[in-house]
């Protein structure tokens, strides 16, 4: 099976824009823990080990797809030899009943690796879909068009990669993948550290060569943190009547980022404030898994 997965990954690595993922070890790791030790018992036990499947991968809801390329590598990883037609591409938005996959190949091996192509792909096109629909909602009248949504690093433990990635799919911008790629210094760095101006002059003094992004909630902290020297200020939980007159304050001197009390309903408001960016956490923290089912097709 080693060898499979390792064919597998490579043909679906070149297909999806995600650097530094391991494919090949996430086949592996999720194959291992839905077949166990002993495979799947119940396929060996009523089909014959000859047995031939032919389905299609449909959705059942309206979704915006992300992850097909790595579901086919899991039929692959069992049967290399499977059919397999993508009648759909990572990105796209499709209605209910859109045929994703249509699928030819060994029975065992296309129903041992049904649920974990499955479930991966219903969570990750359930992150795009929320996705895309909070890019829809920021964009309201027109007013926050500029506005470009952000994710957070609120991602399944284990996932952040493929979180992220599907969030990118739905249409929002990855800000930091890791705690290494900024500096950003939150309420609680800022308590401990005896102010916004003098946790925001550490950061400088620390010569990381690294943005310094902090968090304000207060107008009366913006001026602090761009005298200290921010590149970038988090405004968090603010009203978009305060959020306006912070941009007013800022008048363009760094990027603004809105965060916290960010849901469907509020954000066209936030993002007609004039800020520069909106992040959202719920988008790869809580997004709900979409309807997608793998069914017998008649040749």
């Amino acid at each position: 099976m080693n060898e499979d997965i390792s064919a597998a990954s490579a043909l679906a690595q070149g297909e999806i824009a995600l650097p530094h993922f391991d494919l090949g070890e996430f086949l592996r790791r999720v194959l291992a823990e839905d077949m166990g030790s002993g495979g799947d018992v119940t396929s060996r036990a009523t089909i014959s080990a000859d047995a031939r499947f032919a389905a299609v991968m449909a959705c059942r809801e309206p979704i915006t797809l992300a992850g097909i390329e790595i579901a086919i590598a899991f039929f692959r990883a069992l049967d290399s030899e499977v059919r397999i037609t993508r009648t759909v591409a990572d990105g796209q938005s499709v209605p209910a009943g859109t045929v994703l996959l249509k699928l030819e190949g060994n029975a065992r091996a296309m129903l041992a690796a049904e649920r974990s192509a499955l479930n991966t792909l219903q969570h990750l096109s359930g992150i795009a879909t929320l996705t895309a629909r909070y890019v829809a909602a920021a964009r309201g009248d027109g007013e926050g068009k500029h506005a470009r949504l952000l994710d957070t690093r609120k991602t399944i433990p284990g996932l952040r990669l493929l979180d992220k990635y599907a969030a990118r799919m739905g249409g929002a911008e990855n800000h930091r993948m890791r705690m290494d790629d900024g500096l950003l210094i939150k309420d609680n760095h800022v308590v401990v550290a005896g102010g916004v101006g003098k946790a925001v002059r550490l950061a400088k003094e620390a010569k990381t060569g690294l943005q310094i992004q902090v968090e304000v909630d207060r107008i009366d902290q913006i001026e602090e943190a761009l005298a200290a020297g921010a590149d970038r200020l988090l405004l968090d939980n603010m009203s978009a009547e305060v959020l306006r007159e912070a941009v007013a304050v800022v008048a363009g001197r760094v990027p603004l980022e809105a965060s916290g009390g960010v849901n469907l309903e509020t954000i066209a408001g936030i993002a007609a404030s004039g800020v520069d960016y909106v992040s959202v956490g719920r988008i790869t923290q809580s997004a709900p898994a979409v309807d997608i089912g793998l069914d017998y097709a008649l040749q």
